[in-house]
């Protein structure tokens, strides 16, 4: 009994941590009608992406007064990538199609994508967006001014999860609740330290002189989890990183379907760790604190035993999963979905460590990455 109040007292202070997170993380700014100052470069990289790239490309003319161009990389597409972006190409002069190179030994395929984009833009500031995210009108400009006034050189706007269907709404919320469980959002705001900084990959902003002074994404050619890497080194280098909701501002579809999910998750979850003592610690975590305690509570009900430990840490999960629900506009019902939720994390978390130390790599539009081979 002991051990579940020691889980109870942990409990408590991680529902704190998620109520800060949702009443004080702060939004990007919602003025209308300011820009910050200088050019933009709105740089896509796109691999295989023909039924979203028209919706990137026309979000991302919408978003910025200060728009000088937007660039997008072909990475290799196998599909009518190309072909859409050459039609926009020929309606508007600002956009422009870069053609892919060979991947160099020791990059991963969005860092060096990334990386050829920036080479190419002539922008002051350098807006990196996923070919799924769909920025909302003037959405580029109040980042800029947000990043001007708050004095950073690297903003994140963590984005809206768009998710239409029944397993996107019941799996997708939980990448907030892994993050936004642990991670002290306003903290972040006030403290420097490097293992504060956080990102989200479809949406983020930099001023391009910092971004060559510090080497860009070839500090991150290796990374499949090069988002937070980036933010992370941008701190280690005596510079400002920030991620704010960006909510408002940017949304995204990550995966439309089940199987989609499970080959997204498999290839962020596992590689997400540097050290396998930090995965195997986030697993026992999520199964111990996230999941027994609901396989626990049924048990002592069946067994009509009194479970008013465990009951109350069973509600305070689910209340945790509620205030993310109200922050992020998510189902409510999808709180009561929490144990297949959390099962399917840890299960595709134990494929992802098989297939990328041991198996044939896990796979991401037609590239595989093992452990081994960069």
């Amino acid at each position: 009994m002991t051990f579940w109040y020691i889980i109870l007292g942990v409990h408590g202070v991680l529902l704190c941590l998620v109520i800060v997170n949702a009443l004080y993380w702060p939004p990007v700014t919602r003025r209308a009608g300011e820009k910050g100052a200088g050019s933009l470069s709105v740089l896509i990289p796109a691999r295989n992406e023909e039924n979203n790239i028209d919706h990137a490309i026309a979000g991302a003319l919408e978003s910025s007064q200060n728009l000088l161009e937007i660039l997008v990389y072909d990475d290799h597409s196998t599909d009518h990538t190309a072909e859409r972006i050459r039609a926009w190409q020929e309606r508007d002069a600002r956009i422009r199609l870069i053609p892919p190179g060979p991947l160099p030994e020791g990059w991963y395929g969005k860092p060096f994508a990334c990386a050829a984009l920036a080479e190419q833009a002539r922008g002051d500031w350098l807006l990196f967006i996923d070919a799924d995210a769909r920025l909302q009108p003037n959405a580029a400009d109040r980042m800029l001014m947000e990043a001007q006034q708050r004095r950073v050189t690297f903003l994140s706007c963590w984005p809206k999860l768009a998710m239409h269907g029944f397993w996107e709404k019941v799996f997708m919320p939980m990448l907030n609740f892994t993050v936004f469980t642990l991670f002290p959002a306003p903290l972040s705001l006030s403290r420097s330290q490097p293992s504060l900084g956080l990102a989200h990959g479809a949406c983020i902003l930099t001023e391009r002189a910092a971004y060559e002074r510090i080497g860009g994404h070839r500090l991150v050619r290796t990374e499949l989890f090069e988002d937070t890497a980036l933010a992370r080194a941008w701190r280690a280098a005596a510079l400002q990183s920030l991620c704010l909701d960006g909510r408002d501002a940017v949304s995204v579809r990550m995966y439309d379907s089940l199987p989609a999910i499970w080959r997204g998750f498999q290839k962020i979850v596992y590689p997400a760790f540097r050290r396998p003592s930090n995965f195997w610690l986030f697993l026992l975590f999520h199964f111990a604190l996230f999941l027994l305690p609901f396989f626990v509570l049924a048990a002592q009900l069946a067994l009509g035993h009194a479970a008013l430990a465990v009951g109350t840490i069973v509600g305070m999960i689910l209340l945790s999963r509620a205030v993310q629900a109200w922050r992020f506009k998510y189902p409510f019902w999808s709180v009561l979905l929490h144990p297949l939720a959390e099962s399917g994390l840890i299960g595709v978390a134990l494929v992802s460590w098989y297939r990328y130390r041991f198996g044939k790599g896990v796979s991401w539009k037609g590239r595989a990455y093992r452990e081994d081979a960069t």
